[in-house]
């Protein structure tokens, strides 16, 4: 994909409850914790600004008040709402529901609790090797030596040429998701109605050959507790010495 021809639009995911995260999320939504003196999401939506994605759909439902006016105040990109306040919708579900402000075309997804450290964007590198004749879903992965905060056993084993097989639950993996993907409309065809989870999805796409991904290049900071924090910001002034 060229450069002029970069997705415009992004979703970001900003409506978990963020249990892991108390008892910081007991007075305000998981996007607005700080990490080295700015909210999750700013740090995500400043990444979308510098490639001038024109609009960031972001969904709502734990402490949505408070999330809405924060991010009324942003200038770029754009903010668009979707709103879960009355039914909590999961990553597949609050997704499917904002296809319709997310266009006909494909679009990046953030994890609002996942940062990168980067000398380049690593969104850049998405939109310059997604191919939609072979792609419904693009992800960016990591290796357990480039990140901070995630304890986990791994996701995704990929071949040479990029194709992604999910490891079984007796598997180690050596890549995991790293918050970022950039997603065909045509994932969510046929997806069920309400709340569903995004793995099924990927699944799916797995099956028809259609999953790809490509290394982080740089840092995955997963920041899902009040312990990765200090992690994460560790990690941010490190970087930025090195």
């Amino acid at each position: 994909m060229n450069e002029a021809d970069f997705p415009k639009r992004a979703m970001v995911l900003a409506a978990g409850i963020g249990n892991r995260m108390r008892p910081l999320t007991d007075t305000r939504p998981k996007p607005l914790v700080e990490v080295a003196g700015r909210a999750l999401i700013d740090h995500n939506l400043d990444r979308l600004a510098a490639l001038k994605i024109s609009t960031a759909v972001v969904n709502l439902h734990h402490f949505a008040d408070l999330l809405e006016a924060h991010l009324r105040r942003r200038r770029a990109p754009k903010i668009e709402f979707s709103d879960e306040r009355a039914r909590l919708l999961d990553t597949g579900g609050g997704i499917a529901k904002a296809l319709p402000l997310l266009g006909s075309t494909p679009f990046f997804l953030v994890n609002s609790d996942s940062l990168w450290l980067e000398k380049s964007s690593n969104l850049a590198r998405l939109a310059r090797g997604f191919d939609p004749m072979k792609m419904d879903a693009f992800l960016l992965l990591a290796r357990p030596e480039n990140t901070t905060g995630y304890e986990g056993r791994g996701d995704y084993f990929m071949e040479s040429n990029g194709l992604l097989r999910r490891r079984a639950s007796n598997e180690t993996a050596p890549l995991t998701y790293a918050g970022g993907a950039l997603l065909s409309p045509a994932l969510f065809k046929d997806a069920p109605q309400g709340a569903f989870p995004l793995l099924p999805l990927f699944d799916r796409a797995e099956a028809k050959g259609r999953l790809y991904g490509c290394e982080l290049d740089g840092l995955f900071l997963h920041v899902g507790t009040p312990a990765a924090i200090p992690l994460a910001e560790a990690a941010i002034r490190a970087y930025a010495r090195a």
